[in-house]
């Protein structure tokens, strides 16, 4: 009595997954192509050999088995590659790239040893370094809006460079 309907298809699914194993060293030797590692070429047989019998139930009876693998650990391989060269695991060493940006509370901490430096300076001295320092204005612009002569803006910036310089970090430019 001929094998009909579940029974042919799971005999049909064994005969195929003995030549799947009998087309091993052929798909082995495929993978190495791929790589010249040893146990990477292992690793993409086995993924092959994963994906192949998970869908043997899509291989079409009549066509090339061998070709139809080939197929999977090509697609397989690509995929992997693809996968390798995005992610790129441990091709740089990550610690020792450059911040893009520097942590915002160093930033936010600044500021406030900023504003706790700029407001213990005299007020002639941090309206000249807001002034020119701050706003970018010329020596010229600072002068008529204090009021008082250009050497004394420069005067007044210096002092102020000293004492916000002192106020931050403790010690003068000299």
């Amino acid at each position: 009595m001929p094998a009909t309907g579940i029974h042919a298809l799971h005999k049909s699914h064994h005969h195929i997954e003995d030549q799947v194993v009998d087309l091993m060293p052929a798909l082995r030797a495929f993978a190495r192509t791929f790589t010249s590692v040893p146990f990477e070429a292992d690793d993409l047989l086995q993924e092959t050999l994963y994906r192949a019998l998970r869908s043997i139930g899509q291989f079409e009876p009549g066509t090339s088995l061998k070709s139809w693998l080939f197929t999977i650990m090509r697609n397989t391989f690509r995929t992997q590659y693809k996968i390798r060269t995005r992610e790129s695991p441990g091709n740089t060493n990550c610690a020792e790239l450059p911040i893009p940006m520097a942590p915002p509370q160093e930033w936010s901490v600044l500021n406030g040893e900023l504003r706790d430096a700029l407001a213990s300076l005299t007020p002639e001295h941090r309206e000249v370094l807001v002034l020119v320092a701050g706003f970018g204005m010329s020596y010229k612009e600072a002068a008529d809006i204090c009021d008082c002569a250009i050497g004394t803006i420069k005067s007044r910036l210096s002092r102020a460079r000293e004492e916000l310089i002192v106020q931050m970090h403790g010690n003068p430019l000299n």
